[in-house]
């Protein structure tokens, strides 16, 4: 069977349920495989006999394994995007603006935890045009993220001595170090570290007496 009738087939299997269904289960059972075994060592046929599914169906939605691995971390991104920017551009002060978003960061990091441990794990594995366009993707994340910062530098609600870029890639470094600590169950929330995260960065911005 070649790869154009596979996806004829998936795409008459896919119009019988939820057309969101099939892609949401493949990208659950892709995320368990590729933590339980590694992405190099799951194949197409594990991931589709988990999820339920005929190749065709697979390849209606995910033109390879690739796809899968890649849209594992895009999805979150991108919803990561949606609200930073929604944040971002309310009329709430700075200071609720900016805690508001590195708190959410935290969180929905903490929500989709496997989805970004694994995709952090097995990124290199990726072809180099889809590692570009993920680093382009978070690239712009960051930059509206520092928009942030470098209003309340301008206006002096910030501290001005330390570069915005700086600070940003600080703050990050520490949500991606999340996945080699946290563990679901303990004492403190997903809000709860998100807000003390948050508490962190704005007392680090904190302009130092007589400085303003």
């Amino acid at each position: 069977m070649t790869r154009a009738t596979t996806r004829k087939a998936g795409t008459a299997e896919a119009s019988g349920e939820d057309q969101a269904a099939v892609p949401r289960r493949l990208l659950s059972h892709a995320t368990k495989l590729f933590a339980k075994k590694g992405f190099d060592r799951t194949s197409v046929q594990e991931i589709v006999e988990a999820a339920g599914v005929t190749k065709g169906a697979m390849y209606h939605y995910f033109g390879s394994k690739d796809d899968l691995l890649y849209e594992i971390y895009a999805r979150v991104l991108r919803a990561q995007t949606e609200q930073l920017e929604k944040v971002a551009s309310s009329e709430a002060p700075l200071r609720e603006r900016l805690r508001s978003a590195a708190s959410d960061v935290v969180v929905s990091t903490i929500d989709n935890l496997d989805d970004n441990t694994i995709f952090m794990q097995s990124m290199h594995q990726l072809s180099v045009e889809k590692q570009k366009a993920v680093r382009a993707e978070r690239r712009k994340y960051h930059e509206r993220f520092r928009t942030l910062i470098e209003e309340g530098q301008e206006s002096g609600e910030y501290r001005a001595d330390k570069p915005a870029d700086v600070i940003v890639d600080f703050f990050f470094g520490s949500v991606h170090h999340l996945g080699s600590w946290y563990r679901r169950g303990g004492a403190l929330s997903a809000r709860q570290i998100g807000d003390h995260f948050a508490d962190l960065l704005l007392a680090a911005l904190r302009p130092e007496e007589g400085s303003a």
